[in-house]
């Protein structure tokens, strides 16, 4: 298979040429090249996957349908790679749930899904989580740990099987209390906030649990300035330590609450205006490491009820590539191979995968995609929902598997 005229875009450069595909593996990258199976993508990208490693399932449900669902959303979003995180409901914690999920890792015309382990299990002690990550765990991943023992003993965990430790840093105590991000509009709106320092003292914690340990942490879903702040300061110190931010924070603010939308209630919540400005700075210069489509999908039961008691989540990788399009490319903010950057090469390397780079002998996990045309939010549960966003995914090649949409 020959894919002409397309604009090859990855993580390091963008050229305009051919791509000869063999057994899922792209063998040739040139001018006027030649096959019995020739696909044109005249004013397309050509694309490596996207990675998104902070997905979950509807109503957090580990099931067969669920995974399905979403194996085929993500591909069509323009994601091949999804990392579960592990706080499903059974948890991803025991070989058993693991093995579950990795007999649908490779489920036809959908995206690779692959999970993380929680640090802990469902009574609060440390998981086996040395078993887990020989067994396929692509990371260890939990919450803010109260206990610095058990979080050393994490740490210990994490060095000696040199993998990442996903982070969400927050204050359960202001979490569970909250319902949106403390401000103006929480006021307004006369609903409970969440306090700015549910995640600034965790970050600042953590930090200085991967200098001392040596280990790499990737702070996920981070909505403050200035937690971005201290995790740039400590790389100038050579600490190890990432910054993944959703996208929802970089395209939304929490006015988008306003009217008591429930699609709007997402964890962490949004933040005002000005702090999502800040964050759109921090990407441009390079202080935001990877990011996340957040998709965290509920069913009507929970989401069409009052805003205190919703559940959080919104739906939003089937329009993941579009999403970012529209909001980052189209808007000047950064171009399309830091976009492969940050969402796809720094998020594989984050789960020692090499992706975000087409090349020849690499495997050909590529998106096709076309800026010329237009993809509409349809789900009645999305925070874009009505939006006409610019570009489609039109094809995906995954696995050896050609999908067309």
């Amino acid at each position: 298979m020959v894919i002409t005229n397309a604009l090859i875009c990855d993580a390091h450069s963008e050229i305009k040429s051919d791509v000869r595909i063999e057994n899922g593996v792209i063998v040739e990258i040139g001018q006027s090249l030649h096959d019995d199976v020739m696909i044109d993508g005249s004013g397309c990208y050509l694309l490596p996957g996207l990675v998104d490693t902070d997905v979950r399932l509807k109503d957090s449900q580990l099931s067969r349908t669920n995974l399905e669902k979403l194996s085929r959303r993500a591909l069509s979003g323009g994601v091949s790679t999804v990392v579960l995180a592990s706080d499903t409901t059974p948890r991803i914690d025991n070989v058993i749930t693991l093995e579950f999920v990795q007999q649908h890792r490779n489920l036809k015309n959908g995206a690779l899904i692959e999970s993380t382990v929680s640090a802990l299990n469902e009574s609060g002690t440390l998981s086996n989580i040395a078993i887990m990550l020989t067994k396929g765990c692509v990371a260890v991943h939990t919450s803010t740990i109260a206990d610095y023992n058990l979080i050393t003993r994490i740490a210990q965990y994490v060095k000696m099987a040199n993998k990442s430790l996903f982070y969400k840093a927050e204050e359960k105590s202001f979490v569970e209390s909250g319902v949106m991000a403390d401000g103006s509009v929480a006021t307004k709106l006369g609903l409970p906030g969440i306090s700015p320092l549910s995640e600034i003292v965790h970050v600042a914690s953590m930090i200085e649990i991967a200098r001392h340990f040596g280990i790499k942490i990737v702070f996920k879903s981070i909505t403050e300035p200035r937690s971005v702040e201290l995790i740039s300061e400590a790389r100038k110190f050579g600490i190890d330590v990432m910054c993944e931010v959703s996208i929802h924070h970089l395209f939304k603010n929490d006015t988008a609450c306003i009217g008591f939308d429930t699609d709007a209630k997402i964890n962490p919540p949004l933040v005002n205006e000005a702090k999502r400005l800040e964050l759109v700075d921090a990407l441009r210069r390079g202080d935001i490491h990877s990011l996340t489509s957040l998709h965290q999908p509920n069913s009507d039961i929970y989401k069409d009820i009052t805003f205190y008691d919703a559940h959080v989540g919104t739906t939003s990788i089937a329009e993941y590539l579009p999403l970012l399009y529209t909001y980052l490319i189209e808007t000047d903010i950064i171009n399309m191979s830091k976009l492969v950057e940050v969402a796809s090469r720094t998020p594989s390397e984050q789960i020692g995968a090499d992706k975000g780079i087409i090349a020849v002998g690499n495997s050909a996990d590529l998106i096709l995609f076309d800026p010329r045309n237009t993809t509409r939010v349809e789900h009645h549960h999305s925070l874009y929902k009505n939006e006409t966003l610019k570009g489609k995914v039109v094809m995906a090649i995954c696995r050896g598997q050609v999908t067309k949409f």
